[in-house]
């Protein structure tokens, strides 16, 4: 089949045909209708987050069941299903625990489904490897969806819907009537702005850089919006909360500096939810009396605690209801071999969500 293959971190991937086997026992093979760019792909390309080479990257898929390994349940060929990177054992304390995102059991990504036509092997990128034309995974990995679901918005919960969404509803808890600001309105922003919105917030504060993005995220259920580069924004956003910091702050870019500063937009009480990741070894500083003086507290939310089972139908409930944004998430469609343009237009920052079809 044909994959888009990174050989060098920082140089274009490379759209050539490799080998794939057939799924093993516990694993289901797919055929990839869409795979949407995601920023974790980007920077593990781009080397940020180490591993080895070649790869194969790409985790927010969706297309369809076309062969099981021994040992699967609850899946047949044809169906329609997700590709999601959260692969769960199943016995390990997070899983027992019903936190499947947070499972504590490595994978040697490197004795992945995935090799070069001689016969080398290829790491199976977060653990999925979606930028091909079809992917073999563990079978925890997918969620049914809806055969009439448009397959190129439907990959999005795969990742950017699950990760903006369940940082507000799953990891912070969103309270009806808290007040929310979600820093970076981009794909995982307008969504954790969607989840803010559906948990019942009273005021959802969306702060960005762009002003074109502020507008986006009133159209994604944000009630207010704050320039990032304005003369010290989280006193503009006192103002529009009554003078009081907000309960939660999502963090839903890389950025070092948001990370700084986002507890300025806390009320006491107040949490931050990280969400974006930057590069590996970034780091902010904390003074620890003011946090402890102002009983912040900061959390992680590694793909929005989502529990595939329990949190796929809901969101396709609410899509169908029109009370989750999918279609609109969408920018550009592109074919594989038009990979590194899709890439090169979201470094740019002029996508929601970029997608690669598949025929």
């Amino acid at each position: 089949m044909k994959a888009a293959v990174c050989h060098e971190f920082g140089a274009p991937l490379v759209v050539q045909e490799v080998n794939i086997r057939a799924p093993q026992t516990g694993e289901v093979a797919v055929k990839l209708a869409a795979c949407a760019i995601c920023h974790s792909d980007i920077l593990y390309a781009d080397g940020a987050w180490g591993g080895n080479l070649p790869a194969v990257y790409g985790h927010e898929a969706a297309g369809h069941v076309t062969a099981l390994g021994e040992g699967v349940n609850g899946y047949a060929v044809g169906d329609t299903v997700l590709v999601t990177l959260i692969r769960s054992c199943g016995h390990c304390v997070s899983c027992s625990g019903g936190k499947p995102a947070r499972c504590e059991t490595g994978v040697d990504r490197m004795k992945g489904p995935l090799s070069t036509l001689d016969g080398a092997p290829i790491e199976h990128g977060l653990q999925t490897a979606g930028f091909a034309e079809s992917a073999v995974v563990d079978q925890s990995q997918l969620a049914k969806i809806p055969s009439d679901m448009p397959l190129d918005a439907a990959c999005l919960l795969s990742c950017g819907v699950i990760t903006g969404v369940g940082a507000a509803t799953n990891t912070a808890g969103v309270e009806p009537g808290s007040t929310v600001v979600v820093i970076g309105a981009g794909g995982v922003g307008l969504n954790a702005i969607q989840g803010a919105a559906i948990c019942g917030a009273s005021k959802i504060i969306a702060v960005d850089l762009s002003q074109e993005k502020l507008d986006a995220a009133m159209e994604f259920g944000a009630t207010h919006g704050v320039l990032a580069g304005s003369e010290k924004p989280h006193r503009q956003v006192k103002k529009l909360n009554g003078g009081r910091g907000v309960d939660y702050v999502l963090v839903a870019v890389g950025a070092i500096s948001a990370y700084q500063t986002a507890a300025r937009f806390l009320c006491v009480g107040g949490t931050v939810v990280v969400v974006g990741m930057p590069a590996s070894g970034a780091t902010i500083s904390i003074e620890p009396v003011m946090v402890a003086a102002s009983s912040h507290t900061m959390i992680g939310s590694n793909m929005g605690d989502t529990s595939l089972g329990r949190d796929i139908p809901y969101l396709v409930d609410l899509y169908k209801q029109g009370r989750l944004k999918l279609d609109e998430l969408v920018t550009r469609r592109y074919s594989l071999d038009e990979i590194n343009e899709a890439i090169a237009d979201t470094v740019a920052g002029n996508a929601r969500r970029n997608v690669i079809v598949f025929d």
